[in-house]
């Protein structure tokens, strides 16, 4: 009679009538694979990063590079802590009354559910939003966005992150299990109370202004970029930017295909109390695609560079045998040429003296 207002059993109201079943042996098996193939891509992202970053430490690329370490040591640790949670539950057959007596482990997996979902979101935002600054206004970008500053605002977006992972335990409001029983998070059955509504909507509000955010910014600094490249065709020949479109293209597909569904289910629910047999069916196919973003994340960010392009191009114009591009636009690395392009027609004493530069040569 009173077990639904014991702090201990909170989270155990959904068990009684689950609507949604899982394989077991299935089930523990893409677990434990998607865990190891995120571990093992985000942990060669880090090393590729670290790398790089000891390279252009002192260079307007190193705000890029850290941001970018921290978003997969983020996804890292979201494919560590929440993977092994999954496969524990799904190991102990998902009976959570004999292993979550006191629903610390519910609470736990809720909070990494909801700081590993949104900290990549704002990481991604952030890292758009300084793409767009240094292609935009580089000036201002070298002389104002220094390591300090951007390891200030890694610090606030987790702390941010974490605060919005916190809000139910601070307001003494326990995660709920699902009714899949493999994962925790808000509560999305029967929801009728106005704070547990605020905190679906809160989650898929935010995760969506991250990604129209990242949207923005990524669509403002692709036409930047093409619009440098136009403009710089009679005074460098050809500067391409492949690397920085295709990144941007890959990101920005990435995260709205993956990310999307979940955040739009959780909204419909927050919205609409009533739920039915398809809607949990519907949660865990979005919660899977969510996941499979931070699978790719280090391939989009890190695996799509110059290196790798040049490869595929060289693949590409062997198999079609078409002269499609001179592989002399790769002297440069795009970002780097973009900036310097965009600095140049920022500044323009700068490009009266670097017109001036092959007279001098040439009297010489």
């Amino acid at each position: 009679m009173n077990s639904s207002k014991s702090p201990g059993l909170a989270g155990f109201g959904i068990l009684k009538n689950t609507t949604c079943h899982t394989e077991k042996k299935i089930s523990v098996f893409f677990s434990i694979i998607f865990m190891t193939v995120g571990i093992l891509s985000n942990s060669l992202a880090i090393a590729i990063l670290m790398k790089a970053y000891q390279r252009f430490r002192q260079k307007s690329k190193a705000s890029f590079l850290l941001l970018a370490s921290g978003l997969v040591i983020t996804d890292l640790f979201g494919h560590l802590i929440n993977g092994a949670i999954a496969v524990f539950v799904y190991a102990s057959d998902k009976d959570w009354i004999r292993f979550n007596q006191s629903n610390i482990l519910c609470s736990v997996f809720g909070i990494c559910m909801v700081f590993f979902g949104l900290c990549p979101l704002f990481l991604g935002s952030v890292m758009a939003v300084e793409r767009c600054i240094g292609v935009t206004k580089p000036i201002f970008h070298s002389t104002k966005m220094t390591s300090k500053h951007v390891k200030m605002m890694l610090t606030m977006v987790c702390l941010f992150a974490v605060l919005i992972a916190l809000l139910p335990i601070l307001r003494f409001r326990a995660y709920q299990i699902q009714a899949s029983r493999t994962w925790c998070f808000y509560k999305t059955e029967h929801v009728e109370d106005w704070e547990d509504r605020f905190y679906l909507l809160l989650f898929s509000c935010l995760g969506l202004l991250a990604l129209a955010i990242s949207f923005l910014c990524n669509a403002v600094t692709g036409i930047t970029l093409l619009r440098v490249k136009f403009k710089s065709q009679q005074r460098q020949g050809r500067s391409h930017h492949f690397e920085m479109i295709i990144q941007l293209l890959a990101i920005m597909c990435v995260s709205c295909i993956c990310w999307s569904p979940f955040l739009v289910t959780m909204a419909r629910i927050g919205i609409n109390e009533n739920r039915s047999k398809e809607t949990c069916e519907t949660i865990l196919f979005a919660l899977r695609m969510a996941t499979w973003n931070q699978i790719l994340d280090p391939w989009v960010y890190i695996l799509l560079r110059k290196a790798v392009l040049k490869n595929l191009y060289k693949v590409t114009r062997g198999c079609c045998g078409m002269h499609i591009i001179n592989l002399h636009m790769w002297e440069l690395s795009s970002i780097k040429n973009s900036l310097k392009v965009a600095a140049i027609s920022e500044s323009p004493v700068s490009s009266k003296q670097i017109n001036l530069q092959p007279l001098s040569t040439t009297g010489q």
